[in-house]
């Protein structure tokens, strides 16, 4: 894979190249690591030109959320992706990060290898956005919407799953037929964004279920899913989970229908 992206990096370089390999040149990327201030994020996207910015949320100067919103309105035509990654995971600060322009949020620690792996996905998607139904203001109300679902439900942003389902909920949204073909279609096209297979993905899905189930607020998941699922029979299977998450969306029904006290 020979792409030659230019990635902005406001970290040290000794936290993601190892003296043994050059994992960037190998995913076909070209680095350039800066200073983690926000001013010299600024300065560093005017000169390099990067299509791929990683950034921390905490930075001194402006803050990662800042560079992304001050990037944005000075660069409409011509923005370049923003990954934001934390040590923390707050549902708060993601959502913010997603509204104002991320394409990602990542936690801490991670390997450098997966990291681009998932950049590459990134820039796929949004070579695709063009294609999709939705504009990009769009396209991120979306992605808030579903995640600020996922983290009312119970299910951890850690877990793999979490990241499964909440691909699965967009894709339904936007092609309501996927949800018909789950095995056929969706785990699929879910395996091939994160490079896993299938079963891999059904299984981490169920087991995203299974801790939502287990630790989640009663008054929440019944708001989410009614009495549709029996208590006697317990947790919605992945496809029930996907499909009437999907549904409420669509139907604009992305808030609890009641919301405990």
């Amino acid at each position: 894979m020979k792409n030659n992206f230019k990635v902005l990096i406001a970290e040290e370089e000794k936290d993601y190249v190892s003296p043994d390999t050059n994992v960037f040149e190998k995913h076909g990327f070209i680095p350039k690591f800066c200073e983690k201030n926000g001013r010299k994020v600024l300065e560093e996207i005017e000169t390099f030109e990067p299509d791929v910015v990683l950034i921390d949320v905490f930075m001194s100067g402006i803050d990662g959320i800042g560079v992304i919103k001050k990037t944005k309105a000075s660069r409409k035509n011509h923005s370049p992706v923003f990954v934001i990654v934390s040590h923390f995971a707050s549902p708060i600060i993601e959502r913010e990060a997603i509204e104002a322009g991320a394409a990602y949020y990542m936690i801490k620690p991670f390997r450098t290898d997966d990291l681009l792996d998932r950049i590459s996905d990134l820039i796929d998607f949004c070579k695709k956005q063009k294609e999709y139904v939705f504009s990009a203001p769009q396209e991120n109300k979306l992605e808030c919407t579903v995640t600020e679902m996922l983290h009312q439900i119970g299910v951890p942003a850690h877990i793999k799953g979490y990241h499964y389902i909440r691909d699965s909920i967009i894709m339904c949204v936007r092609q309501p037929q996927m949800i018909n073909a789950v095995t056929k279609e969706l785990y699929p096209a879910v395996a091939e964004r994160f490079d896993t297979t299938p079963s891999r993905v059904e299984r981490a899905i169920r087991h995203a279920i299974e801790v939502a189930w287990d630790r989640g607020d009663i008054d929440v998941l019944n708001s989410y899913f009614g009495y549709t699922i029996h208590n006697g029979r317990g947790k919605p299977t992945n496809s029930e989970f996907v499909a009437m998450l999907s549904d409420r969306i669509r139907l604009g029904e992305d808030r609890p229908a009641v919301v405990p006290a």
